[in-house]
């Protein structure tokens, strides 16, 4: 049966075992919390351009505010968002201060999104 554009069930059937696998599963409201704020954080396209190009290569504030071609305190206004998420951190040089990604796990989300999207 189709209501408006979404297909949904014929008939009314419970499939209890479903149900307890997917119960028996469920995320606490912490983890639900987090993982929204997550997603939220790549739901800024500044955000994002500055990760992919951290995936790429360890880049300093100038770097970063060159290649986007924005100022440097609106790349450090997103960059202090994406330290407080843990998806990036720093390490000073003498008087430049470099960022990276965090870890893989930031990797494996951008190039799966990515992967997602470009997908035909």
């Amino acid at each position: 049966m189709v209501e408006g554009n979404i297909e949904i069930c014929d008939d009314n059937e419970i499939h209890q075992n479903e149900i307890d696998n997917v119960l028996k599963h469920e995320l606490n409201e912490d983890v639900i919390n987090k993982l929204t704020n997550l997603f939220k954080i790549f739901g800024d396209p500044t955000r994002i351009k500055i990760l992919y190009s951290l995936s790429l290569d360890e880049l300093c504030v100038c770097d970063i505010a060159e290649i986007l071609k924005m100022s440097q305190s609106a790349i450090s206004h997103q960059l202090s968002t994406l330290r407080a998420a843990n998806l990036v951190k720093f390490r000073k040089e003498g008087k430049s201060v470099f960022y990276s990604l965090n870890d893989n796990h930031i990797l494996t989300l951008l190039n799966q999104g990515l992967e997602h999207v470009q997908h035909d």
